[in-house]
């Protein structure tokens, strides 16, 4: 539901594009689907599906192969040649792609309250993966996790992609944890931590979390100033002032956690 979730605002945003005459900003978000969302992550997440077999393995194909039909006849109007040549070997039915139906939003399959669940664990195995790299982690080292967060059940019931995806040996979540001696990562819905003593230079990891301190402060101070301009808030439309006041309790929840973890360091 995340992926199908988010090819349908994909069609809806560039549908809009396309009637604007905005032909690189559609490109450019095609591109991004593309690459980020369904070749970095979604090929990645259903590859222990896969071959873990049965129902799970028949699901997860169909929307491999639906996805892949639905960015072919997006892409279709950009590079006609190409997509009608892997339409015709992905389909072979004797069907061409210019006479199909142009992808449209769909309201039957926006799953938002879904996607934004799973959207908390895309973004947890991207800091957790971001962590390492930062500390010279290389993948094939396997550490056990302990995640602090509200959503317990929900990162429970996701082991298999951070075993797959962040290299975790074992995992444990919790409400709270109070573990020295960690590597941290941090999002607006978790905290995670990574004993790594053998790996983790103390005086490191401080200074790395006083760098995300800075930037995630510069986003509070940039988002704080749009939301306290009178003219922004007069001529904005209201969703747009909803979005960036996210935007703004987002980071400050992701400063909060920052920030117990430079105490716990600190201690």
């Amino acid at each position: 539901k995340w992926l199908v979730s988010k090819f349908n605002q994909l069609a809806k945003e560039v549908n809009q594009n396309l009637e604007a005459f905005e032909l690189g900003v559609a490109c450019s978000k095609l591109y991004d689907f593309i690459w980020d969302v369904f070749c970095d992550w979604y090929i990645e997440l259903t590859k222990p599906r896969i071959q873990a077999g049965g129902e799970t393995k028949a699901n997860a194909q169909a929307v491999l192969v639906w996805a892949m039909q639905g960015m072919l006849k997006l892409l279709h109007p950009f590079m006609p040649f190409i997509t009608e040549e892997i339409w015709q070997t992905l389909v072979n039915d004797g069907s061409m792609i210019m006479l199909q139906d142009y992808p449209v939003y769909d309201e039957k399959l926006n799953y938002t309250e879904e996607e934004n669940a799973f959207e908390k664990i895309v973004l947890a195995i991207k800091a957790i993966r971001n962590t390492r790299t930062e500390l010279n982690v290389p993948p094939s080292v396997k550490a056990k996790l302990y995640i602090e967060t509200e959503d317990v059940e929900l990162f429970k019931g996701a082991w298999l992609f951070f075993e797959k995806l962040a290299s975790a040996s074992e995992m444990e979540v919790g409400a709270k944890f109070d573990i020295a001696n960690t590597a941290s990562a941090v999002t607006h819905s978790a905290r995670i931590f990574i004993p790594m003593d053998e790996l983790v230079d103390k005086e490191k990891e401080l200074a790395r979390l006083n760098k995300e301190k800075e930037k995630v402060q510069k986003d509070i101070d940039f988002l704080s100033n749009k939301l306290n301009n009178q003219g922004f808030l007069a001529k904005a439309p209201e969703k747009l002032i909803e979005a960036e006041k996210a935007k703004l309790a987002k980071a400050q929840e992701k400063m909060d956690k920052i920030m117990q973890s430079i105490q716990a360091y600190s201690a």
